[in-house]
């Protein structure tokens, strides 16, 4: 809830990647990602779900589906790219990730080891995160970066498909409905990450 009180959140859009361009493909097949996040948000009246990334064979990046975003909700409208702590420190290696900016806020969720220290990043990121970094979005349409705490929880997506590959339990790192879905559906057994 303070999460949602810091970035003012109405609606949490959830876009699972289709083809990411910027490392290899998904584990699982997109209609099971899909229909897990289906489970994950359940019936939370925040949470839209938004598949039109799975619906071509084309890489997808993010610059591109927010400026989709922008052309169908106007340019008007406050829009927030949540990402983590450790997706932040590398947000200079995206593609187009100074046009980012220009379409959205980015709103950095803390993750445990990965502290934002200004000092510490790329030159061009710094002066980015000096420039921008503000305690609020406010009403501007895009262009702040806002960090927020998270429950601290070291969870990944990379820990929780290595467990499963593993044999390992992976009970109490997401939903119960979810797992059970993995599990009958024997997805990750095989992957490693």
């Amino acid at each position: 809830e303070e999460a949602r009180a810091r970035l003012a959140l109405s609606e949490v859009r959830w876009v699972p990647s289709g083809q990411p361009g910027h490392r290899g493909a998904p584990v699982a097949p997109a209609q099971d990602r899909l229909a897990m996040l289906e489970l994950a948000i359940g019936n939370d009246p925040h949470a839209v779900l938004d598949a039109a990334e799975l619906a071509g064979p084309d890489p997808t990046y993010t610059a591109n589906t927010l400026a989709r975003l922008r052309r169908e909700l106007g340019h008007d409208l406050p829009l927030a790219l949540i990402i983590g702590s450790d997706q932040f420190t590398a947000l200079h290696t995206w593609r187009e990730w100074q046009r980012l900016f220009d379409l959205a806020h980015i709103a950095v969720a803390k993750r445990p080891g990965h502290a934002i220290d200004a000092r510490r990043l790329p030159a061009a990121l710094a002066a980015a995160y000096a420039a921008r970094h503000a305690d609020r979005i406010g009403d501007q349409p895009a262009g702040r970066i806002v960090v927020f705490p998270m429950t601290v929880l070291n969870i990944s997506s990379t820990a929780i498909r290595a467990a499963i590959a593993a044999g390992r339990s992976a009970r109490h790192l997401l939903p119960d409905n979810v797992l059970a879905y993995i599990q009958s559906r024997h997805l990750y057994e095989a992957a490693t990450t």
